[in-house]
C-alpha cells in the first residue's frame, strides 16, 4: 500500500512549478502524479518519496493537502496488462475511482496507482489474482 498526497490548488499560471519547488527544495521526489483541474481549483494527486515532509512543506506554504492511502500494482509493459488488471477488478466488481500510472525505480516496471473504496480488500483480491501490490 502505498500513500498518496491530494493537493488542492488555485488553477493559474505557475501554480504546479511552485509545488514541485516546495518539494524540490525538501528533496522530494515525486514517483507519480495526475492533475484534475476545473475552472478556479484542481486536485494535483501525488505519490512522494516523503509523503509526511511533503504534506509539512505543502501546507507551510499554504496549500490544502490530504493524504490517501493508494495501491501501487506492478504491471507487465507489454499490450493489454491494464486491460487484463481492469477486467480482474471488473470480474470482482471493484470500482476504480481513479488510476495514474508510475513506476518501480527498482524493477523499472510499470506501476498502476489505483484508489479503491475498500483498499484492503482489494489489495487482498488482487493479490490473490496474481497481481502484485507495493
Amino acid at each position: 500500500m502505498l500513500k498518496q498526497i491530494s493537493i488542492f490548488a488555485e488553477n493559474k499560471k505557475g501554480t504546479f512549478y511552485t509545488i514541485t519547488s516546495v518539494l524540490a527544495a525538501e528533496k522530494i521526489n515525486i514517483l507519480g502524479s495526475v492533475t484534475n483541474d476545473s475552472a478556479e481549483y484542481g486536485i494535483i494527486r501525488m505519490v512522494v518519496s516523503d509523503t509526511d515532509g511533503a504534506i509539512k512543506a505543502l501546507q507551510k506554504a499554504g496549500y490544502i493537502c490530504k493524504q490517501t492511502d493508494v495501491l501501487g500494482i506492478e504491471v507487465k509493459d507489454e499490450v493489454g496488462n491494464l486491460n487484463k488488471l481492469l477486467q480482474a477488478m471488473l470480474d470482482s466488481n471493484i470500482n476504480a475511482d481513479y488510476l495514474y500510472l508510475s513506476f518501480n525505480r527498482d524493477s523499472g516496471m510499470p506501476i498502476m496507482i489505483v484508489h479503491t473504496a475498500d483498499i484492503y480488500e482489494v489489495e487482498a483480491c488482487l493479490a490473490a489474482k496474481g497481481f502484485e501490490t507495493l
